[in-house]
């Protein structure tokens, strides 16, 4: 198997684009192998790497089924919903607390 193009930041042929792009362009890569890759240089650690993809060959991405919609909706529900109250806190709850704030600081509520 050959190697991969490599280009630094910022410097890929047209043509030529990451799975970020595609996605803002209302695409994706459709199946395709990856073409080359784009190295990003960091000060202490390795360079970040990301895959490209040719622009012509992406297809569009595909349509949210109703079902789809719906499955989504229930999984972000239950991302605020507070597991000791269970009311909605109307944000998603942090993973930290494992439940909304006025449960996890009952105290300082009722001083506020």
């Amino acid at each position: 198997m050959a190697a991969l193009p490599v280009y630094r930041w910022r410097l890929a042929p047209d043509g030529l684009a990451t799975r970020r792009q595609l996605r803002a362009a209302g695409l994706r890569p459709g199946g395709q192998d990856v073409v080359a890759q784009l190295e990003r240089p960091r000060r202490r650690r390795g360079p970040l790497v990301a895959y490209l993809y040719r622009v012509e060959r992406a297809k569009p991405v595909r349509p949210m089924t109703p079902a789809k919609t719906a499955a989504l909706e229930r999984a972000n529900a239950a991302r605020r919903t507070c597991p000791s109250c269970r009311t909605d806190a109307g944000y998603v709850i942090p993973t930290s607390l494992g439940m909304c704030v006025p449960c996890a600081y009952p105290d300082e509520q009722r001083t506020a």
